[in-house]
């Protein structure tokens, strides 16, 4: 259950993320109100699953989750350059994420 709890963390850390951009510093009430909620949410859930999880491993992977789920939003969605070096250093980031789940 910890390790669901931690993905779905992840993903609202992108959530968040994204709407932290979208609040232009927070002068945009909806976008502002979704960041603040997908942030607590996201924290709350990373605190349950640090429970079970070692924080060096639960840290990284609700990062790294964050990082490549926002990453792929701005290719995807927001018009961000989507090139090779970039999706190769991607993939670096989801192989060291599985890395740690692994070796877990």
């Amino acid at each position: 259950m910890a390790w669901i709890v931690l993905v779905v963390s992840g993903i609202l850390e992108t959530a968040w993320a994204i709407a932290l951009d979208r609040s232009v510093g927070f002068s945009r009430p909806l976008p502002s109100l979704v960041f603040a909620v997908t942030l607590v949410l996201s924290m709350l859930g990373l605190a349950y699953a640090l429970r079970e999880i070692p924080v060096g491993t639960g840290y990284a992977v609700w990062v790294g989750i964050g990082a490549v789920g926002t990453a792929l939003v701005g290719m995807l969605a927001l018009g961000e350059s989507t090139n090779l070096p970039r999706i190769l250093c991607l993939l670096l980031v989801v192989a060291g994420v599985v890395g740690l789940k692994v070796f877990h």
